[in-house]
């Protein structure tokens, strides 16, 4: 039948979309409760400098004309506010540090600020002290854990150098059933917008629908794939610390580039560098299309692998949640590992018995925990369970699993387990808690000026050097200095690519 083309088809999906899309958002306004809500915007962003051009005259304002550093100098009115439908108490911030969300300028560093707020919320100022956490370092800004009723603001006035009018200024933090995000809402000193939020959604709904019903009509896409992009199969292996970063990037990769499919197959630093070594000499076609990643440098057992300096990874011990401790030494935590220290009451916590929850030889996060904190090899495996003994002569009761998870889970479970895993953005932990060292805590933010130990560059080796046409090097690239570095970072790891990764990863 004529009538049942692929047009036409197309035509009753769009429709049937529309109408879906229409009754979804009408049920929403209706039965989902709106969550709590930071919203910021950036009201103004200009130079003020000596140095500000405009088109190819070079204009002089004069108000650092005296002062060189400051030449490049930009104000920024950054408006923070409860844009929700609840109320945001003190305590609805989740971070673990005593301020409550993070300003970054980036690109540019933070000179001054001055605070103002809503003419109805003259109590916001008692919280903006340094008590409160009110501080700021190089591009960051910290605020406090500043309670907002609904509809409450307040303003930053921030004076800037270093950087250009324009560049990225965004607001993190964490609220608990709620989000900080961009606002897009009206202010309250607005004029309210003609038609309400349901009735704008339904429009851009069937709009969109509309416009993609003509275009796959209308519109045939022969473009090539974006530059860069690759075809064929390529396998990654190595890190499982690394691998829920490797995984969304594969992801995306095969998203952007058709004809390419990546195999993530993660078995542990040691072991991918093994796998890579083994089939690169038993190649009779050049570098195979075989990446492997690796949580600190390979040993100089094999020198035909390549190196590539991917980021920074943060590590943390991790502790079940019956145990109260939050802050171990580093003395100490090289005591509990040597079975000096066995119990949690030695150490001002309950009366448990140190459990050890380890990961297998091939791990590179235990690589860096033995390098890097231990300062020495763990204990033999002495339980299969994680709980009991299996060798009654054994100092510590310790066992090995194959993957952080696996640790995640058991340290989760078992009262008094300790364990390790990467530091993961975002990853709410149930059962068990991070420990900071020596006072410090594992943060990205501050990884430039911290003396936390538990850390190491992720690598990423390839047999020799790929191909450039191969998948394997478009990859590798896409990997370490790609687009790919956002989601590097929101997985809580640094880039080398980026000005602070690149000292970081320079030196160590």
């Amino acid at each position: 039948m004529e009538w049942f083309s692929a047009e036409n088809v197309v035509a009753v999906l769009t429709a049937v979309l529309g109408v879906l899309a229409s009754v979804g958002v009408l049920w929403y306004e209706r039965r989902v409760p709106r969550r709590k809500r930071i919203g910021y915007r950036v009201q103004m962003d200009t130079p003020i400098g000596s140095d500000v051009s405009q088109g190819r005259a070079n204009v002089r304002l004069g108000l650092f004309n005296e002062t060189p550093d400051m030449a490049d100098a930009t104000l920024v009115l950054l408006r923070v506010e409860n844009d929700g439908s609840q109320s945001i108490a003190d305590d609805d911030y989740t971070g673990r540090e005593l301020h409550g969300l993070t300003v970054e300028f980036t690109g540019r560093t933070v000179r001054g600020i001055a605070v103002t707020q809503s003419p109805d919320a003259g109590h916001l100022m008692e919280h903006f002290t340094p008590a409160g956490g009110m501080r700021h370092s190089g591009a960051l800004i910290r605020l406090p854990r500043v309670p907002l009723n609904r509809n409450d603001h307040f303003k930053l006035l921030v004076l800037l150098t270093g950087g250009n009018v324009g560049n990225p200024i965004t607001v993190t933090g964490g609220i608990r059933d709620g989000v900080v995000a961009p606002n897009k809402a009206a202010r309250p000193d607005e004029k309210p917008p003609l038609f309400g939020r349901a009735a704008r959604l339904i429009t851009v709904a069937l709009t969109v629908c509309v416009v993609t019903l003509a275009s796959l009509i209308l519109v045939r896409d022969d473009s090539p794939p974006p530059i860069g992009c690759a075809t064929g199969e390529l396998t990654v292996t190595g890190s499982t610390a690394f691998a829920p970063v490797v995984r969304e990037l594969a992801e995306k990769y095969e998203k952007e580039c058709e004809g390419s499919t990546i195999h993530v197959d993660a078995h542990g630093s040691t072991a991918g560098v093994r796998r890579l070594a083994e089939q690169g000499a038993a190649s009779t076609s050049g570098s195979p299309a075989l990446v492997a990643l690796s949580d600190g440098p390979k040993t100089d057992g094999y020198p035909q692998l390549r190196e590539n300096r991917v980021a920074v990874s943060l590590f943390s011990l991790v502790v079940n949640d019956r145990v109260p401790v939050r802050d171990l030494s580093l003395a100490d935590i090289r005591k509990i590992y040597q079975g000096d220290i066995r119990n949690w009451k030695d150490l001002g916590g309950p009366d448990l018995k140190v459990l050890l929850v380890s990961r297998d030889a091939n791990s590179g996060t235990r690589e860096v925990f033995q390098r890097r904190v231990l300062d020495r090899n763990e204990p033999a495996q002495s339980s299969h369970d994680c709980a009991t003994k299996d060798d009654p002569h054994a100092v510590v009761t310790r066992c090995e699993l194959d993957s952080t998870e696996q640790v995640l889970s058991t340290v989760a479970k078992l009262p008094g387990a300790i364990g390790y895993t990467e530091l993961r953005a975002g990853t709410a932990l149930k059962g068990l808690h991070h420990l900071a060292i020596d006072g410090t805590t594992p943060s990205v933010d501050t990884i430039g000026d911290s003396t936390y130990p538990y850390r190491e560059i992720e690598y990423a080796y390839s047999y020799g050097q790929p191909p450039a046409d191969s998948l394997a090097s478009s990859f590798l690239g896409y990997l370490s200095r790609g687009s790919g570095q956002d989601i590097v970072r929101t997985h809580g790891h640094l880039p080398c690519a980026t000005p602070k990764g690149l000292r970081i990863c320079g030196e160590d």
